[in-house]
């Protein structure tokens, strides 16, 4: 799938790193990459796997509108799924799937922009967004858009990703797809922001999660 976005040499941002699975997948393409992810575990997990390689830059940050400070909710026993949205963790709490998800704790965290992180390492050819109920709040701090992009959704914060899909229109974004879960196989042809949003509505509470490709022209 990412192959279709990235060729040899170019720059990728992956933003909400994680433990770095797509980092592995955009470096077996030839990508640079710059990872971003605020949690010191994971960010340590980062440093062991990528720490000696110099395709691999690593941000501990998160991504904002604006550049601060913010507390970020810990779940400790899924870290994949803490997150700097109140309104995340909210819409979690005893949803339907989610009701074994705990977030116990919540910590410090710095906080930059998309546009900071563009100006510091250059423009990326692709960008993945997967910040736990974040992503429309972090596209806000980007006035550059990217030749082409994804942004993780959720189904019990449909509303995210609907504001996620206009923002990317606003910025001139035409053609949209979407993988559902970690499947990284589109469900779609390419299809308008107004089809996407469409799909997004009528996904079953079932689906859980998936993420939206955008791409420019």
């Amino acid at each position: 799938m990412y192959s279709g976005f990235i060729q040899p040499g170019d720059l990728v941002f992956d933003v909400g790193a994680h433990v770095g699975d797509r980092i592995a997948s955009f470096r077996r393409l030839g990508a640079r990459v710059v990872a971003v992810e605020p949690q010191p575990a994971m960010a340590r997990v980062l440093r062991l796997l990528y720490g000696l390689s110099h395709a691999v830059v690593i941000e501990e940050v998160a991504v904002g509108r604006e550049p601060g400070i913010t507390q970020m909710m810990i779940n400790a026993d899924n870290p994949t799924v803490s997150s700097v949205s109140p309104a995340f963790v909210d819409a979690a709490r005893d949803a339907k799937g989610w009701e074994t998800q705990r977030w116990t704790r919540s910590m410090e965290v710095a906080v930059t922009t998309l546009d900071s992180l563009m100006a510091k390492h250059g423009c990326p050819a692709f960008m993945k967004l997967d910040v736990e109920g974040f992503e429309e709040e972090a596209l806000q701090g980007m006035s550059q858009a990217v030749r082409a992009l994804s942004f993780e959704f959720t189904t019990i914060q449909r509303e995210v990703g609907l504001a996620c899909v206009e923002r990317c229109s606003v910025m001139g974004y035409t053609r949209f797809n979407a993988a559902l879960g970690e499947s990284q196989t589109f469900v779609n042809d390419w299809v308008t922001a107004k089809d996407i949003a469409r799909w997004l509505m009528q996904l079953p509470l079932a689906a859980n999660s998936g993420d939206v490709y955008a791409v420019i022209g």
